[in-house]
């Protein structure tokens, strides 16, 4: 195994580790239902199962739509970058980053809905303003290579901007 690989591998699993190891944590300390503040209301915990994708949507449907949207076609998507990760000499580092946070944040997920049919959520944020929907540190992974790879795309698209001119 290349170094690089080796660094991608350990991004993913630290990704997953973090996740589960909070999410085992919650189940284990907080009531389900409960909120524990945090910091003040700015930052709260709570238990929160949540058997559809984003923001609890698509918790309703049936559950063969459920298997395909919510396991087997993020399970291929999932499959198809980690392949990728592991074999493009061409992806930059702000991006294979990214996309490793994104696979680890959404095994984690998927390990979830496999495992226990939903996936725990436990982070609250209310700014008076805006406030988050209740989320977990995958979500946070997810969110986060999201960035990372917006980061690395408006870097490459000003380098490509400044060197055309």
């Amino acid at each position: 195994m290349q170094k690089k690989q080796l660094y991608i591998l350990i991004l993913i699993l630290s990704n997953v580790f973090v996740d589960q190891f909070s999410k085992y944590l919650v189940r284990k300390e907080v009531i389900p239902g409960s909120q524990i503040e945090i910091l003040g209301e700015i930052l709260q915990l709570m238990n929160v199962e949540n058997s559809g994708a984003f923001l609890g949507m698509g918790s309703d449907s049936n559950p063969t739509v459920k298997l395909i949207f919510l396991l087997i076609i993020p399970a291929l998507v999932l499959t198809l970058v980690t392949y990728q990760l592991f074999t493009s000499k061409s992806i930059d580092r702000l991006t294979t980053i990214g996309l490793s946070c994104i696979v680890g944040g959404g095994l984690a997920n998927l390990y979830d809905r496999f495992l226990y049919g939903s996936v725990t959520d436990f982070l609250f944020m209310d700014f008076n303003i805006t406030r988050t929907g209740i989320f977990n540190t995958a979500d946070l992974s997810v969110t986060t290579g999201l960035i990372l790879i917006l980061l690395s795309s408006f870097k490459d698209w000003r380098k490509n901007s400044t060197n055309s001119n």
